[in-house]
């Protein structure tokens, strides 16, 4: 005899889960659309977690499994940060984290042509969009987002870079604004740009500012929001006194 299992929509959201764990119930989520991300596997009206992590969710409908790697895997459109390696036949060569370089075409900049492809020395720092991942090839990059505009990516000049995990580069990139990233805002003025392969990038005119928000961010990881903004408060007052 078999019983089922009525799991509630918000029940598990931000715990902890293994794999195996129903984290939800289709039966209960009538005249609901919703998307699955990774982690998940459907059966029948049971959603059930592939792999052990803190059970997310993002409005307006979709949830995955959140775990913490050092290695990132590429996915497409996933915005990255990227250090150039080497450049070869009008092509950039571009670590981000992954099994392999990616290769970044030159033309792949707005306004770039033949004449005038971008110059990047090694170890430039450029803010990219992860456009193809075919299994067995090398992951392309782009300087555009997907309507051919420059946007947010390029180059990141001056500020200072740092390394975390990819479960904490997706709780800085979360909506609505995580909590440290929040509380850091409303005292400091800086700039940030966030990778999902686990790379961190801050800007500010006081460099005490850049060393702040780095401590505070990599601080976070395992804080709930309420703790984090604490942190933040013990961080600022250290440098007030």
């Amino acid at each position: 005899m078999s019983s089922k299992v009525s799991v509630s929509p918000t029940s598990l959201i931000d715990q902890i889960v293994v794999p195996g764990d129903v984290v939800l119930d289709l039966s209960n989520m009538t005249n609901q659309t919703i998307k699955l991300g990774s982690g998940l596997r459907q059966d029948s009206d049971a959603i059930s977690a592939m792999r052990a992590g803190k059970f997310s969710y993002s409005k307006p409908n979709k949830y995955w499994v959140e775990s913490s790697h050092k290695r990132y895997i590429p996915r497409t459109e996933d915005h990255v940060l990227g250090i150039v390696v080497d450049y070869k036949a009008d092509n950039f060569w571009v670590d981000i984290k992954g099994p392999q370089l990616a290769l970044l075409p030159g033309l792949a900049f707005e306004g770039a042509t033949r004449r005038s492809i971008p110059k990047f020395e090694a170890c430039t720092l450029l803010y990219l969009r992860v456009v193809k991942t075919n299994i067995g090839m090398n992951p392309e990059l782009s300087g555009t987002d997907a309507s051919g505009k420059a946007s947010v990516f390029g180059p990141l000049k001056e500020g200072f870079m740092f390394e975390t995990s990819t479960g904490l580069s997706r709780m800085l990139l979360s909506t609505p604004t995580c909590a440290v990233l929040e509380a850091l805002g409303k005292k400091l003025s800086f700039e940030i740009a966030t990778g999902l392969n686990g790379r961190v990038w801050v800007n500010a005119a006081a460099p005490r500012s850049v060393i702040i928000v780095a401590n505070a961010i990599m601080n976070s990881e395992t804080l709930s929001a309420t703790q984090q903004r604490i942190m933040v408060e013990k961080l600022l007052a250290k440098i007030s006194d």
